[in-house]
């Protein structure tokens, strides 16, 4: 018979999460280029607001100069400022 674990321990591990890898520092892109509409278009919600790190991943570098092209992306229409269903 398999020894009895307790509850309280086995929801410790459950709530631990891996934590995530930025993606810009696993490519060692040294630039985030605001052209790259298909690879900025992940770290933008449904709402077209900017993903937090937390929840991307990403470290801080990247996160301050993601927020950047991102913004550029927006300013030059590569990029929607609102999502489709809320426009006029």
């Amino acid at each position: 018979m398999p020894p009895v674990r307790s509850k309280k321990r086995d929801d410790y591990y459950r709530d631990r999460r891996r934590r995530k890898v930025c993606a810009f520092c696993a490519d060692k892109a040294s630039q985030i280029d605001y052209k790259e509409v298909n690879r900025l278009r992940r770290y933008l919600s449904e709402r077209a607001k900017i993903e937090p790190r937390r929840k991307t991943g990403t470290c801080a570098e990247h996160q301050r100069q993601l927020s950047v092209a991102l913004k550029r992306a927006r300013h030059v229409a590569l990029l929607p400022y609102a999502p489709q269903h809320l426009r006029p």
